[in-house]
């Protein structure tokens, strides 16, 4: 009996309700959900009504860009984020975003708001390319000689951040329905190294030497690691891979992309360990 009547508050026509969930001041709901993670409140917000209005309060999501989210935007050829709640203009950022006529794409991590940037084959020099289809592969059939040069200027929030190659020996296709890798054309990355490079206008300067064997895996090939010191100014990075011993062909190899990402998330793509990979 005493455990019933304590959830009851007895007024002069009789017992009110018990409170419920909905019943708490959007305010105060907005004000718990700030101290979360954006993967956290979009799953409070699915409770009811209530937390998904309160989930929607800017002052919930303001802290959570990157310090450069504005200059993202402008970098989008696509407008149409700017006339969006906070919320969702956090949402469409987590998306992968074209820019740069396509070539690049730049997007936060949904639960750190760190920036992340791919820049795809196309937007790269490469020697000896047969294929140059951005959302495909750059496909090197046969060469003597592997150069392929890249370089990036964007505006990084303070911080740390790891660069990759991401890699595949063997052009991939379907069969019945199924992928499937042909390793036909793969030949001459066993006998030397592929050299890796790094190098931001501040002189910091990254070589990786790596054997390539990842024959119908992609594999994101640790570069090296930059620091971003001033949020407010661009960053200059250009990269490289190269592989210019002639004593022999080599050919098979897919160039997908170069990602970069905060050293925090890039730990997690590292797909190479430390006796693969020798840093000079």
């Amino acid at each position: 009996m005493g455990a019933n009547t304590s959830s009851l508050t007895f007024q002069p026509d009789g017992p009110s309700p018990r409170p419920k969930m909905e019943d708490i001041p959007e305010s105060c709901i907005a004000l718990v959900l700030s101290y979360l993670d954006p993967p956290e409140i979009a799953k409070l917000a699915r409770l009811n009504r209530a937390f998904r209005a309160a989930s929607s309060a800017d002052f919930i999501w303001v802290p959570k860009f990157p310090s450069n989210y504005n200059y993202i935007l402008t970098k989008l050829p696509d407008q149409g984020l700017w006339d969006k709640d906070k919320k969702d203009i956090y949402a469409g950022l987590c998306r992968p975003n074209p820019f740069d006529g396509g070539t690049k794409e730049v997007w936060i991590d949904k639960r750190t708001g760190g920036v992340c940037l791919a820049i795809s084959s196309k937007a790269m020099a490469i020697t000896g390319i047969d294929d140059r289809r951005f959302q495909t592969v750059a496909y090197l059939h046969q060469i003597w000689w592997l150069e392929v040069d890249g370089d990036l200027e964007f505006q990084f929030p303070k911080g740390t951040y790891s660069l990759f190659f991401r890699l595949q020996l063997g052009k991939v296709g379907k069969r019945l329905g199924r992928r499937i890798c042909n390793p036909e054309n793969v030949h001459g990355w066993d006998l030397k190294p592929a050299q890796f490079q790094l190098t931001t206008q501040d002189g910091h300067h990254v070589v990786t030497r790596c054997i390539l064997d990842n024959l119908g895996n992609w594999v994101n090939y640790h570069v090296g690691d930059f620091v971003v010191e001033d949020s407010n100014a661009l960053t200059k990075i250009k990269f490289s891979l190269t592989q210019i011993d002639c004593t022999h062909t080599k050919g098979g190899l897919c160039v997908d992309s170069v990602l970069i990402c905060p050293s925090s998330l890039g730990k997690e793509l590292v797909s190479v360990n430390g006796e693969g990979c020798k840093k000079l």
